[in-house]
């Protein structure tokens, strides 16, 4: 019974071991999975963060011209700090990725190495308690089957030893011998019998340690080491929302910046920037006129009025065609593409003119500058050469100095050019008051081919508010430089024949000098007040008078109109 009992009681013992390791075991595979989704955790962080930032990046603005276009509007400029409020954004997840790393999955790592030290370590102690257990058991046992055997020894040596006394047949010296057997029997029953009782109370000690201490013990140690595991967990958990919740601050500043570059758009002030970038100055044409084929037709004063009869009639609907010029994309029209106008900017009217002449000087005198900055240094190194020929050859320097001394006169020259050209701008522009009511565009013209037909070394309208030239344009420049004019002057002559004196429809003030070398023109100087009596069908001419007698056709970019209030087409286009 004794040894059933033990028995059950090991088997109790190592069963539990067992099912302690086999909890353990999976412990330490669950710190693993975990370290495992943190890891992953983290690198979704990284690849999102790189996402963003290559998102922002993409949609960052190229460095050139477009970007300063660009960055006048508003929306464009709250774009372009959205993108900069992503990308710290993007760099708060690379912060919670670094973070994770460092504070979990490193530290996870570590502690897992420790566990399954320690954890290998308490269960050797285990095992090494359950055999040294087992050794003294079976030691017991041992010596409890030799005082068992010696002591039936004893036995039969003393029935032997009396059989032989009382048999009367038997020697002396076989009795005798029969008893000195009997005497060493029981001496080795009972020295046997002092080593079971020893080996008794040694394996009852032994055995009381070991339910008692030992196991309790090593039981107590892979407690605390579970519970230290489950604790370190909860630790890294509560870690893993607190790496989150640091970033938060930051993350709704990047959030608020965003919120403020949106609130920051003014859609009015980007609609002046465009009107501001593209507005003409033209007034819109006129109403389209009713042709009545059936009698002759009543012609209105146009440009085609300066060109010969037959020409007019070649070309009947030219002047409609020039009137509608804000909806007609014209295939011969000049680009206005960086680069491909003129370098004087004389394609762009003279308020847009001014403004890229004005920044093509301030980027030649940036220009300048840098050479300047370069040129003292430069001047800097060569003293410096001079006080210590040791450190370099003051001549080395020459060849650098004499090119930025020639960089910087080609450039101040360029600045003188466009200074010129921006002065002609400034005195031809009127006073900032009267801006808004300029018109057209302006194209030098050669003297010696229209000396005859308008101002020497004046400005005229030839171009459509775009820039282009039409082909209409194109023919009045061709019949005014024809060198006989003559076929005009009937058409002009028959207008004011059969006209009766037209009413005053407004006011208005010549801005330019106009010679009005053409029959049907009118000669003004800068700063004449005249009468308006039929104004612009869209062909760029306004009809005036000075007097009752003198009345013509003049530039309608050369003068500024006031018309009355209740005259027809008194609104000006911008």
């Amino acid at each position: 019974m004794v040894e059933e009992r033990m028995g059950d009681c090991w088997s109790y013992t190592k069963d539990q071991f067992d099912n302690l390791e086999k909890h353990t075991q999976w412990g330490i595979e669950f710190v693993e999975k975990y370290t495992k989704f943190v890891k992953e955790r983290s690198e979704i962080e990284t690849n999102y963060a790189k996402q963003i930032r290559n998102l922002s990046k993409k949609y960052q603005p190229k460095k050139n011209s477009r970007e300063e276009e660009e960055s006048k509007y508003t929306f464009c400029r709250a774009f372009l700090m959205t993108l900069n409020e992503l990308n710290d954004y993007a760099g708060q997840h690379e912060v919670i990725a670094e973070n994770l790393t460092s504070q979990i999955i490193t530290e996870l790592t570590r502690y897992l190495q420790d566990l399954k030290t320690e954890r290998k370590s308490h269960f050797h102690d285990g095992r090494k308690a359950q055999q040294h257990i087992e050794s003294s058991w079976k030691q017991l046992e041992a010596s409890k089957r030799r005082f068992e055997r010696d002591c039936k020894e004893a036995d039969r040596a003393q029935q032997y030893f009396e059989k032989m006394d009382a048999d009367i047949n038997v020697t002396k010296a076989d009795v005798e011998k029969a008893r000195q057997q009997a005497q060493m029997r029981h001496q080795m029953a009972s020295d046997s019998k002092s080593d079971y009782s020893s080996y008794l109370q040694k394996f009852n000690q032994e055995q009381n340690d070991h339910y008692y201490t030992i196991i309790p013990n090593i039981f107590q140690k892979l407690q605390d080491m579970e519970e230290k595991r489950i604790e370190r967990l909860g630790v890294c958990m509560k870690t893993f929302s607190e790496v989150d919740r640091q970033v938060l601050p930051i993350v709704g500043q990047c959030l608020d910046g965003m919120t403020k570059a949106a609130e920051s758009i003014e859609p009015k002030t980007d609609s002046k920037q465009v009107v501001e970038s593209y507005k003409s100055g033209f007034e819109p044409p006129g109403d389209v006129e009713f042709e009545d084929y059936g009698q002759a037709m009543k012609r209105t004063v146009s440009e085609n009025s300066l060109s010969n009869a037959r020409e007019g009639k070649e070309k009947p609907t030219s002047k409609s065609k020039g009137k509608l010029w804000p909806f007609i994309k014209n295939k011969n029209k000049l680009s206005l593409k960086l680069g491909s106008g003129p370098e004087d900017f004389s394609h762009l009217p003279p308020e847009q003119r001014r403004k890229k002449l004005q920044g093509k000087i301030d980027e030649l005198n940036k220009d300048i500058q840098k050479e300047m900055d370069q040129r003292d240094a430069l001047t800097k190194m060569k003293d410096v050469y001079v006080k210590n020929p040791q450190m370099g050859d003051p001549a080395s320097v020459d060849p650098r100095l004499s090119e930025i001394s020639q960089n910087i006169e080609k450039l101040q020259s360029e600045v003188q050019k466009f200074e010129g050209w921006l002065a002609e701008v400034e005195e031809r522009m009127p006073s900032k008051s009267d801006t808004h009511r300029r018109s057209g565009f302006y194209e030098t013209q050669n003297s010696t081919t229209v000396s005859n037909n308008c101002a020497q070394d004046r400005e005229r309208p030839l171009s459509s508010p775009d820039g282009s030239y039409t082909e209409e344009q194109n023919s009045e420049i061709q019949v005014k430089a024809n060198p006989n004019p003559t076929s005009t002057t009937p058409e002009f002559d028959d207008e004011f024949d059969d006209e009766e004196t037209l009413p005053t429809i407004g006011t208005c003030k010549a801005l330019y000098p106009f010679e009005g070398h053409n029959e049907g023109t009118i000669a003004v100087a800068e700063g004449e007040l005249l009468y308006v009596i039929e104004e612009d069908k869209g062909d760029g001419w306004t009809r005036v008078r000075r007097n009752e007698d003198e009345e013509g056709y003049v530039p309608t970019s050369y003068i500024e109109v006031l018309l009355e209030t209740n005259a027809k087409g008194a609104m000006t286009y911008i």
